[in-house]
């Protein structure tokens, strides 16, 4: 059974990638990358496990070229388990032709904080995109997606995964995160790429989203950003 928060990486005949996927124990999916988010559930039978998505975009800076020019995309995959990993097939009757060959590889957050506070009216649960800007003259940013579920984050995007706590009552929240790389950069990320980075933040919130500033700690070296959060999927388990 898939449960937990995972590093996705796949193959087609459009290009390849990478991303994060997190697995609930009543069988829902939520995840996304750099461009896209998905949302969707799974079910097992006899060491198969099948899989429905909806991928759909949430990167629209007109600089950045999506694989696929159809949007939303319902995606169905098979998938057994090999060793440490799941690999899936898949493909879409919006994508005629394209077929995915897609591995689900676990990522380890057993040390993630525990939970935080969330009051009565605090911020809701849901996938969001997050869409970060550098501050203090560092040309440099980020898109992804988050999964905030009762005081808990888990996320990342093409190159990263993300987990941490919040607390949030009263239009205001913070938390910490603990940003690393799951997949190589490759210069594709120079602020971050090769560390893992605590990163503490607060802001406001409200029924559409999130916004907040943020101190990252890259070895040394401090630097702040400004984070906006969109409310995507709601998450309800």
């Amino acid at each position: 059974m898939l449960q937990g928060l995972y590093k996705f990486s796949f193959v087609s005949g459009r290009g390849t990638g990478c991303g994060v996927m997190f697995a609930t124990g009543s069988g829902r999916l939520y995840g996304g990358d750099s461009g896209s988010s998905f949302a969707g559930g799974f079910n097992s039978a006899d060491g198969v496990i099948a899989v429905e998505l909806t991928m759909s975009r949430h990167n629209h800076d007109p600089k950045y070229v999506p694989m696929f020019d159809v949007d939303p995309v319902d995606l169905r995959f098979t998938g057994v388990p090999r060793g440490e990993e799941i690999h899936f097939e898949g493909e879409s009757a919006a994508l005629p032709g394209v077929r995915f060959n897609t591995i689900l590889t676990r990522i380890n957050d057993s040390d993630a904080p525990p939970p935080g506070e969330v009051g009565a009216d605090g911020i809701s649960n849901g996938l969001y995109s997050i869409h970060i800007r550098m501050l203090d003259g560092i040309d440099a940013g980020n898109t992804g997606v988050m999964m905030l579920q009762d005081g808990s984050i888990r996320g990342g995007d093409a190159f990263f995964d993300y987990i941490g706590a919040y607390s949030s009552a009263n239009g205001r929240w913070k938390g910490e995160i603990v940003n690393r790389e799951h997949t190589p950069s490759r210069g594709e990320r120079p602020v971050f790429g090769g560390h893992e980075v605590g990163i503490g933040f607060s802001g406001t919130y409200d029924g559409d989203g999130a916004e907040g500033e943020a101190t990252a700690l890259v070895g040394k070296r401090s630097i702040r950003f400004k984070a906006v959060l969109r409310k995507l999927v709601e998450v309800a388990d």
